[in-house]
């Protein structure tokens, strides 16, 4: 591996929307520079919804075309928007004085599974990006691409930028993998929707991986993952702010540092828009088969479960409130009695300091029962509680386990 001191950093397509925005994005680029650094930008599609070059915008004008476009062309069609942001970003580059170089996420070395659409990483091969680096050039890299063994070009996937980005960190061997968003960082929760959230400056990549399962959208967990096992560590910062951001490692707490108990959560997430069953067996659902007979059911029309619970007599899970109607025609079928209702919302507070540690949920339910909001369904890990609450009640079971566990002090 090269000697070169390498720093990736990613660009979110609203940070690369206008040519006042590539600026600041070059200031971050010039910065790493500045520190010796040679960095290895990786750029989205410019844009949100209604631009030109976004993925959305991309993907809807297609499907006026054929609204049953198929994986393979959808993908090609999809990382055009990437690639011509790399291009931009280059040129831009050269404009403010410095060498660089645009790549596809293949001629990256970034090689890809065939599942079109939502590709996994099998390998990255970075000759052409450290070669690259050693002509004292900057590479720009479209991010949320790759391409399989025998040339094929496909997506990773939402925010599969954020996945690029940590993939060549660990194949790198990069100091750190920088994002850059529009945002300051991680914060214990939506500050659209909790006012009193604050920045966290630092947090292990198990708690970022738990909330951005759980519905933070500040980083794909597939990309925390990916530099986890790598051990890179990650700064999540905002553009637009000097501030410095998250800083992610797999480091503990300071040694004797008091953990007290209002601090043990690190913070909250939300996932609205859920619909939630709730099955009925005359007999046991796992002696009857029908436990069985439910979930490969439900696999097989493509639902995916979240919050499943199995007692003898009953099975209760939720799924997508937009799948409510394929689900309940697949259950229907069952012979089963059920019932199903729509506007629920999972909220759920997020902390390693969690595990082990008595009183937590009795906690939970005291932050809750104080704001009248009803519970309706619960599940939990080493490190997360979450709570099934109707999607009216959302906003107010966040901003009442944001006090009760402190996190805006």
């Amino acid at each position: 591996m090269s000697s070169i001191k390498i720093v990736v950093q990613k660009f979110g397509g609203t940070s690369l929307a206008t040519a006042e925005l590539r600026e600041k994005a070059v200031a971050r680029i010039k910065e790493a520079v500045n520190r010796d650094a040679m960095p290895v930008v990786v750029v989205s599609a410019m844009g949100r919804y209604g631009q030109p070059y976004a993925t959305d915008t991309l993907m809807a004008m297609v499907r006026e075309v054929c609204p049953q476009c198929s994986p393979r062309e959808m993908d090609l069609l999809l990382s055009c928007g990437e690639i011509i942001s790399a291009v931009m970003m280059a040129q831009t580059l050269k404009a403010y004085g410095l060498e660089a170089q645009a790549f596809t996420g293949g001629m990256a070395g970034i090689i890809t599974d065939r599942d079109f659409g939502d590709a996994h990483i099998i390998e990255v091969n970075p000759e052409k990006i450290l070669a690259c680096l050693n002509r004292k050039q900057l590479a720009v890299v479209a991010g949320f691409q790759g391409q399989t063994q025998d040339g094929e070009i496909t997506t990773l996937g939402r925010g599969g930028s954020d996945t690029t980005a940590a993939a060549l960190g660990v194949a790198l061997q990069a100091e750190a993998v920088e994002i850059y968003t529009d945002v300051n960082g991680v914060m214990t929760t939506d500050p659209n929707l909790v006012p009193q959230a604050k920045l966290l400056k630092a947090m292990t990549y198990t708690e970022l991986c738990e909330m951005a399962h759980l519905g933070a959208k500040v980083i794909h967990p597939r990309a925390v993952e990916i530099a986890m096992k790598g051990r890179i560590p990650l700064m999540i910062r905002s553009i637009f702010s000097d501030q410095e951001g998250t800083f992610i490692s797999d480091e503990a707490p300071t040694p004797g540092l008091e953990l007290k108990t209002d601090r043990m959560v690190t913070g909250l997430t939300h996932i609205p828009d859920l619909a939630q069953f709730n099955l009925f067996c005359p007999h046991d659902v796992n002696a009857s088969g029908k436990a069985l007979e439910v979930f490969a059911r439900l696999a097989e029309a493509g639902i995916s479960l979240d919050m499943i619970q199995v007692s003898p007599r009953q099975i209760t899970f939720t799924v997508q409130e937009n799948l409510f109607d394929r689900a309940s025609s697949v259950l229907a079928a069952t012979g089963l009695k059920f019932e199903g209702a729509k506007g629920f919302a999972k909220v759920a507070i997020v902390g390693a300091g969690i595990r082990g540690v008595p009183g937590v949920m009795a906690r939970v339910v005291q932050g809750l029962y104080k704001a009248e909001v009803p519970l309706f369904q619960t599940t939990d890990s080493h490190t997360n509680i979450a709570c099934l609450v109707k999607k009216d009640d959302m906003t107010t079971a966040l901003r009442a386990l944001h006090e009760e566990f402190g996190l805006g002090e």
